[in-house]
């Protein structure tokens, strides 16, 4: 869930949110394989939550006008809003008689503010829960609270005319934030709803370590692609084993199985960036020792569902998505606005 690089006006992809998508999108989806029948046991649900229209959002940052030690915090929803009639069709003939930097930011009013609730389903007595799984730490804020605004989309360009599609709608968490501050919404989901969804305090790093031969024998033999590197990590009664596959020295695909510890295959994918058009690999956790960042992630984060998975590929067109470690499941995609 982080690969977006922080531009004036526009998004450094962050984390995640939740509710339904209404475009289509190209998105770098993983293929997963089904495996054996013994899934990974779900966790206990506390609430009922209806997985049915589940989504979840990236959280970006926007350059606060024309100073770029400040950023606005913010969720677009736009991937999920059925309703063109968001932003005032008064505001937009006035663009001829405004400046652009007037242009990049409009707080919604009243009408326009119901109009996106209705648009998203949601209502004033529904909540943000933000929850950052590094840091665990859940927050929680009523609708009622935040702003509903729109920010011009980074492609739209002065002197072209604009319309209600160039906006990038939703609500603002923070604004005129120091960038500095920023960490405490990196390797952070959230979603709108009643209920709090997540799992708390269960979600770790996967630290990856060097594997021997036997290990890409015994489960990765069969490639016309040539051998790298076999990495294998721990995550309670999980053994996980990730398999790299070159072609001319570059890493093609890697592959990942995981085994439970009856030592059966539980779970089985395979990681590419053939003909995904600019997407990439992230680096494995621990690979890069004078930048030690965590990208890959494992564990439970949502309420009755088994543990998930993510972090392994960058796409540059359409959203990524978050794995669960069960054949059942189909993998969510984190809505996250890309109009690359």
């Amino acid at each position: 869930m982080k690969k977006k690089v922080m531009i004036a006006l526009a998004l450094l992809s962050l984390p995640l949110i939740i509710i339904s998508c209404k475009k289509e999108e190209k998105t770098t989806t993983p293929a997963t394989t089904n495996v054996s029948s013994d899934a990974v046991k779900a966790t206990k649900p506390v609430d009922e939550i209806d997985y049915k229209n589940f989504n979840i959002f990236d959280v970006t940052t926007i350059s606060s006008g024309q100073n770029n030690e400040l950023a606005d915090v913010f969720i677009s929803v736009s991937d999920i809003n059925n309703n063109p009639n968001v932003i005032s069709s008064d505001f937009l003939k006035k663009q001829k008689q405004m400046f652009f930097e007037q242009l990049k930011y409009l707080e919604l009013d009243a009408e326009h503010r119901n109009k996106l609730l209705s648009g998203i389903h949601l209502t004033e007595n529904d909540s943000l829960y933000l929850f950052n799984y590094e840091l665990n730490k859940l927050q929680k804020t009523p609708i009622s609270k935040l702003k509903a605004v729109a920010y011009l989309d980074v492609y739209a360009s002065e002197g072209e005319d604009i319309d209600a599609g160039s906006y990038m709608v939703g609500f603002q968490i923070e604004s005129k934030k120091k960038i500095a501050d920023y960490d405490q919404f990196h390797n952070a989901i959230a979603y709108f709803g009643n209920k709090n969804p997540f799992v708390e305090n269960k979600m770790k790093p996967i630290k990856w370590e060097k594997s021997g031969p036997d290990i890409s024998k015994k489960y990765f033999a069969g490639s016309k692609l040539t051998y790298g590197q076999t990495f294998q990590s721990k995550y309670e009664n999980l053994t996980y084993y990730l398999q790299e596959l070159l072609e001319d020295e570059m890493v093609l695909e890697r592959r990942l199985i995981v085994i439970n510890d009856h030592h059966q295959k539980i779970f089985e994918t395979t990681y590419t960036t053939a003909g995904s058009d600019g997407a990439e690999f992230y680096p494995l956790n621990g690979d890069n020792k004078d930048n030690p960042n965590n990208f890959q992630w494992t564990g439970y984060l949502f309420k009755g569902k088994p543990p998930v998975t993510f972090g392994f590929i960058a796409p540059s067109f359409g959203c990524p998505s978050i794995l669960f470690l069960d054949k059942k499941e189909k993998p969510l995609k984190i809505n996250c606005d890309n109009r690359h």
